[in-house]
């Protein structure tokens, strides 16, 4: 049966992004927003919009009840959950399906299997993927734990077994910090997670963090859209994400690529998904998890496939089969998507709030601003800092990282702080040029990519070639503040 109306349980460049798609298919599309989010694109462009009212995020983009109401009462048949929030809930798939409405995504059983780390690393053992050497037993005493992790030897990593984004884990060198690391592990993963069940893993030194695009229809057909290098992290989180992944054969990426599709199709996997892996110096891989979604780094594989994901998940969820094979999919040029947040890096990454009094445009081809934005809007505490993220293309990866660059200078966020400096310096790094990227890449050269001092000289001349009236502020480290607008021509110093 066709999708006519999808809601977007969701909000910001994501809720965006699935709208446009929608709209592009015919399909009309209704969107919901917290009180605070009103004056937001996501909350104004779409065909019909309903408030979630006020509160914390329980009451409103986690309110599982109110959006199922709300998805009932606008007519709407399917449900797009975009990533984050209820994106991996399976209770909320469940409640989805159970009303008679289209979740537009994987099954409750494949989220609820992929988000426990032990359970799909019991599941994957069958399958032979290629696992990092470890303990995912059912003893959970400390004494065990502290046994096994013995076995594997130092350094080892714990995992909290329902973790993400960097929470409940803990990375031992040393037998003398093993008890305390493994209690921190599961005192922060039963805190965060609800599960205080950890899985111990041997701690690969220096590695690159390699995820694989997955798309699976309900007709058989497991497609993989290439691999992205996602290596630039800082703790935990992505900062830079790009593909294809540097210095690595292709050999070796259809090995990766290939090992993905057999897990979606091991476990009879349905709709978009992103298998992540861990890679040695050495060209060793090893399954690390499973996303269940959309991953905020899709539209880079976007880039260099030319096709659309979101249509592609669209199509699963109301049972086509997908109009593709495997060697329809190929790799065409370089993409590198930054992700700009409200946060001020020679700060200690302080989070930065306030009005968006001006976003810039970028102007080359091939250069894309998923934007949740507009001028006037406010940022605040309540969500994640992503404020854009900004995707480019180029025909090969140096002319990728020179667009980036430039097009970093153009995509201002006047009023409030941003990461965009700092962003110029990773992309500018010779390591990074190079393509000697590993996750530990942002604190090993944490002294590099500190900004370079500007002196008195330096500033007055910024200063001097500025012709607009009104007031100018300095602020600290010599960064240039106006409401104004015609300075912004410059570039470089705009935040």
């Amino acid at each position: 049966m066709k999708i006519k109306k999808i809601l977007v349980a969701n909000r910001g460049e994501i809720a965006l992004r699935v709208l446009k798609t929608a709209k592009e298919m015919g399909i009309k599309v209704v969107t919901v927003y917290a009180e605070d989010d009103k004056n937001l694109p996501h909350a104004l462009y779409a065909d019909e919009s309903y408030s979630l009212g006020t509160g914390a995020l329980a009451d409103t983009y986690l309110n599982k009840a109110k959006l199922i109401e709300i998805t009932k009462k606008s007519g709407a048949d399917a449900i797009h959950p975009g990533y984050g929030f209820l994106s991996e809930n399976e209770e909320f798939a469940r409640m989805v399906e159970g009303a008679g409405i289209t979740f537009i995504g994987p099954t409750p059983e494949s989220i609820v299997l992929m988000g426990d780390k032990i359970g799909s690393k019991k599941a994957l053992e069958k399958i032979k993927v290629p696992l990092t050497p470890g303990y995912h037993g059912d003893d959970q005493t400390d004494e065990n734990l502290a046994k096994e992790a013995k076995k594997i030897g130092f350094p080892v990593l714990i995992k909290a077994s329902a973790g993400g984004g960097g929470k409940g884990m803990r990375i031992v060198h040393e037998e003398s910090e093993l008890l305390e690391g493994i209690r921190g592990a599961k005192s922060e993963g039963l805190k965060s997670f609800g599960s205080d069940k950890v899985l111990i893993e041997k701690y690969v030194v220096n590695p690159r963090h390699i995820e694989v695009q997955l798309m699976s229809d309900t007709h058989g057909n497991h497609l993989h859209f290439f691999e992205r290098e996602c290596s630039i992290q800082r703790r935990y989180q992505k900062v830079i994400e790009e593909t294809p992944a540097p210095n690595m054969s292709q050999e070796l990426r259809l090995k990766v690529c290939e090992t993905a599709v057999e897990i979606a199709r091991g476990i009879n996997y349905r709709g978009a998904g992103t298998v992540e892996f861990i890679m040695a110096q050495d060209g060793s891989f090893y399954f690390m998890e499973m996303n269940t979604r959309l991953q905020v780094e899709h539209p880079v594989t976007e880039m260099v496939t030319g096709h659309d994901l979101v249509k592609y998940q669209i199509m699963v969820a109301q049972g086509d089969k997908l109009p593709l094979k495997q060697a329809d999919i190929k790799q065409k040029g370089s993409s590198i998507e930054c992700r700009i947040y409200a946060e001020d890096p020679d700060n200690n990454f302080m989070p930065s709030i306030g009005k968006i009094e001006r976003i810039g445009i970028p102007t080359l081809r091939d250069v894309r601003l998923d934007c949740g934005f507009l001028d006037g809007t406010e940022v605040g505490v309540n969500y994640d800092p992503m404020l854009a993220k900004l995707v480019v293309w180029g025909e090969t990866r140096e002319t990728a990282i020179s667009k980036t660059i430039h097009s970093l200078d153009e995509v201002l966020f006047l009023g409030v702080k941003t990461n965009r400096d700092y962003l110029k310096r990773l992309l500018a790094h010779k390591d990074f040029v190079a393509g000697n990227t590993h996750t530990h890449f942002i604190p090993d050269h944490k002294a590099e990519l500190e900004p370079t001092p500007m002196n008195d000289l330096d500033l007055a001349n910024i200063i001097g070639a500025m012709s607009f009236s009104g007031k100018t502020k300095v602020a600290t480290g010599g960064v240039v503040e106006s409401n104004k607008t015609p300075w912004t021509e410059l570039t470089g110093f705009r935040n």
